[in-house]
C-alpha cells in the first residue's frame, strides 16, 4: 500500500487550493488522499460556534499502540493580497529558479508536505505495523480566530482516549536558512483597547473642558515609560507596542472628549495575561480619570523546557546539515500553545524569511532537507 510521495508535488498541489481562512477550497482533500494512499487512516472533522462556518479540519493516523508522534499544522493561510504585487499567481504552485512560490508555501503548506512525504518513507522502511503511532493533526482555522481548529481536535482525541508522546508543529521557525532554531515556546499576546473619556469644548477655552487626547497621550506614556522586564533565562523582554491612536476630530479647534488607542503586549513566561491586566488597569489608574480598558489575552506565554522533542529534532537537523539548531521563543504565537497541555511539543519547520508576503516562496532544496529531517526525527523517535 505505502508509496512514494513527492513532497515539491505534494506542496504545489495544497497551494493551489486557496485555502484562506476560514476556507479549505478543498485543500484537505488533497493531503487526505496523499495520506490514505500511503495507508494512513483519516478523519475530517468540522467544527463551527451558531452563526459560523464549518472549519475543516483532518486527523490522519497509522499504526497502532506504541509510542505515539504527532505532526501538528494548518493548512489555512492568509489572503494573497494585491495579485499585482506578486510575480506569479499566488495560488498557482509554480516551481520558478529553484523556488516554489505561492501563498502558504512556507506557512506552511511545505512543511506539510515534507512531514507526509517523510511518513509516507519511515512506513516504506518500517512497514506499516512498526510498533508505534504517527499522526497528522491538520487545521484549517490557524490564520483565523483559532476557535475551531486545533483546540476541538485536542478535546476530541482527549474524548477518544487518544494520548500523544510528542508532537512538532511545522511553523517556519527558521529565521534565515533551514537549521536556524528549533521553537521551544512562545511568548504571550495581549491586546488592549483604551477609551478616554473627557469634555469637549472649543481650543481657546480649556478650562471650560477636559480634553481626552491629553489624557489619553499621559496614560500611553505612563505604560511606556519603563520597560516591562528585562527578559527571563529563555525569553527576551516583553515589550508593549502602540498599535493605533484615534480622535476622530477633524476640526483643529476642537477639544476632543473620546480618545481611543489600542496596544499589543507580547509577554514571557514572567508574567501571565492576569498578572498584566492587573498591571495596566494600577498604571492608568495612577494617571487618573475616566477610561474603559477592554482586554483580550489571544494566548499566554509557554515553555517546554530543552528536552527530548527539541533534542530529536536538532540531532536529526545537525546529522542532515552539519548545524545545530539554537532553541529559541522568538516569534508570535502558535497552536503549540495548546498542544503542550497534551504532550511535549517544538516547533521546526522551513525558513519564514517570506511568509504573508507577496511571492511567499521556499527553496526546492529546503524541502527535500526538511523532508529527510522529519524522517530522521521519526527513525530516532521509534528507536527508542
Amino acid at each position: 500500500m505505502s508509496q512514494a510521495l513527492d513532497p515539491v508535488g505534494l506542496a504545489a498541489d495544497l497551494i493551489r487550493r486557496p485555502s484562506v481562512t476560514p476556507a479549505d477550497a478543498g485543500a484537505l482533500d488533497v493531503l487526505a488522499s496523499a495520506l490514505e494512499g500511503v495507508g494512513f487512516t483519516c478523519t475530517r472533522l468540522p467544527f463551527s460556534e451558531p452563526g459560523t462556518p464549518d472549519i475543516l479540519n483532518l486527523f490522519a493516523k497509522i499504526g497502532t499502540g506504541g509510542r505515539h508522534f504527532c505532526f501538528a499544522g494548518h493548512t489555512d493561510v492568509v489572503p494573497a493580497g494585491d495579485p499585482q504585487s506578486w510575480s506569479v499567481d499566488p495560488f498557482g504552485g509554480v516551481v520558478r529558479d529553484g523556488l516554489l512560490l505561492g501563498r502558504g508555501a512556507a506557512d506552511m503548506k511545505g512543511a506539510i508536505a515534507c512531514f507526509a512525504a517523510a511518513a509516507a518513507q519511515f512506513v516504506a522502511k518500517r512497514g506499516a505495523d512498526f510498533g508505534g503511532t504517527i499522526s497528522l493533526l491538520i487545521t484549517g482555522d490557524e490564520e483565523g480566530p483559532g476557535i475551531n481548529g486545533t483546540v476541538k481536535m485536542l478535546d476530541w482525541l482527549e474524548a477518544r482516549g487518544e494520548t500523544l508522546d510528542a508532537c512538532v508543529v511545522g511553523e517556519p521557525t527558521n529565521a534565515r536558512m533551514l537549521g536556524d532554531m528549533v521553537k521551544i515556546g512562545r511568548r504571550g499576546s495581549l491586546t488592549g483597547h483604551l477609551t478616554v473619556q473627557g469634555i469637549g469644548g472649543h481650543t481657546a477655552y480649556p478650562h471650560l473642558a477636559d480634553n481626552a487626547a491629553h489624557r489619553l497621550v499621559a496614560m500611553l506614556t505612563a505604560l511606556i515609560a519603563q520597560p516591562l522586564d528585562q527578559g527571563t533565562e529563555h525569553f527576551q523582554a516583553s515589550t508593549l507596542q502602540i498599535s493605533t491612536i484615534d480622535v476622530g476630530n477633524p476640526a483643529t479647534n476642537v477639544i476632543p472628549a473620546t480618545a481611543r488607542a489600542s496596544f499589543n503586549i507580547r509577554f514571557n513566561d514572567g508574567w501571565s495575561g492576569a498578572g498584566l491586566e492587573e498591571w495596566l488597569r494600577r498604571t492608568l489608574d495612577g494617571v487618573g480619570g475616566h477610561y474603559e480598558l477592554e482586554v483580550k489575552v489571544s494566548g499566554e506565554s509557554f515553555l517546554t523546557p530543552p528536552g527530548a522533542v527539541a533534542a530529536l529534532i536538532a540531532d536529526a537537523a545537525e546529522a542532515e546539515i552539519g548545524r545545530r539548531p539554537e532553541y529559541s521563543t522568538t516569534g508570535g504565537t502558535s497552536d503549540a500553545r495548546f498542544i503542550r497541555r497534551l504532550c511535549p511539543v517544538a516547533e521546526f519547520g522551513l525558513v519564514g524569511l517570506t511568509m504573508h508576503k507577496a511571492d511567499e516562496a521556499v527553496p526546492v532544496a529546503d524541502i527535500a532537507v526538511l523532508t529527510r529531517i522529519y524522517l530522521g526525527v521519526l527513525e530516532r523517535f521509534f528507536a527508542g
